[in-house]
């Protein structure tokens, strides 16, 4: 494969300067009072950037939808939560294998969902989405039921437990710079060219040679692993999972993460995640039961005004300011 995975000086600088924004976080949030409780929700935020980073892969470059992606992250949650408090079985080993289950199911799934296109691709995500839900729900033995599963056990590292928020922020955030890194990758190589030219005209990338089943199965397992790696994480840090934190409106939440930062650009769905993991953790408790017309107005907003996400306000701004 050729790959191209910095071809632009512009992808390093972000890099460096997104990794050195997230070192600095935790002194700010030490210092700066207003800070001092965000630390928090950024781990909640990272953990939902994982997944938005692969589901950007999957729409915004493959421009396959999907309804079903909390479903993977309920997949990685529960394997880590089950096999940890019921067999004893080290967290890091309890990720890869929710890595395994979940690339495993999404070529079982994705083999015939992704023959079909739009809406009927779209129903067929939601609709695995739902049979994993009851599944969660109905397993009491094993799941906890709609009751939940406790007691799930911390994660450490070389032998040091990541008990603190701190410490599990840095672990988090690493995960993201490796999502980022692993997908700048994948864009910039033949792979990359061969899921924009998918998402351009299928019949048109077919002519020229594509592979068109292998690059959409690929894709659709690595944005499931994604998905599964951070349900992981988010296992390990609540110590506590419901099936209602991997039903569908969570798969919904996903969708408004990326469509808000951008569905064409990584740092979109990062950004996306940020600012509606702040909004539902911080700000949105205020309007109560109003909470899903506040998730229906800013879809609008951004689709009439930003139909490419926030992350193209910069290059409007650069415009209007040449002119």
């Amino acid at each position: 494969m050729d790959r191209l995975p910095f071809k632009k000086n512009r992808d390093i600088l972000h890099l460096t300067g997104f990794s050195l924004g997230l070192l600095l976080f935790p002194w700010l949030a030490q210092h700066v009072s207003i800070f001092s409780h965000y630390m928090d929700v950024m781990v909640f935020a990272g953990i939902y950037s994982i997944m938005t980073i692969g589901l950007c892969l999957l729409m915004g470059y493959a421009g396959q939808i999907s309804l079903g992606h909390a479903a993977f992250f309920g997949l990685g949650a529960y394997i880590s939560g089950v096999v940890t408090t019921k067999y004893g079985i080290n967290p890091w080993l309890c990720l890869l294998m929710g890595m395994a289950v979940s690339s495993v199911v999404a070529v079982i799934i994705g083999a015939p969902s992704l023959k079909l296109r739009g809406h009927y691709l779209a129903m067929a995500t939601l609709a695995f989405c739902i049979i994993i839900t009851i599944v969660f729900n109905e397993n009491v033995e094993l799941t906890g039921g709609p009751d939940g599963l406790a007691f799930i056990p911390g994660m450490s590292l070389m032998g040091y437990p990541l008990d603190s928020i701190a410490k599990y922020y840095y672990l988090v955030w690493g995960f993201v710079l490796l999502s980022l890194l692993i997908s700048l990758n994948i864009i910039r190589s033949r792979v990359g060219r061969a899921m924009r030219s998918i998402h351009g005209s299928e019949l048109a990338a077919s002519a020229m040679g594509v592979n068109i089943s292998k690059y959409k199965i690929y894709v659709f397992v690595v944005s499931a692993v994604m998905a599964s790696v951070a349900g992981s994480l988010y296992a390990h840090y609540l110590n506590f999972l419901s099936p209602a934190s991997f039903d569908l409106f969570v798969s919904i939440k996903l969708l408004i993460m990326i469509i808000l930062g951008g569905m064409h650009s990584v740092w979109g769905a990062v950004v996306g995640a940020a600012l509606i993991t702040f909004l539902n953790y911080e700000w949105l408790h205020y309007f109560e039961e109003a909470e899903g017309m506040i998730y229906g107005l800013i879809i609008l907003v951004i689709i009439i005004f930003l139909p490419r996400g926030l992350v193209s306000v910069p290059g409007k701004v650069r415009r209007i300011w040449t002119r």
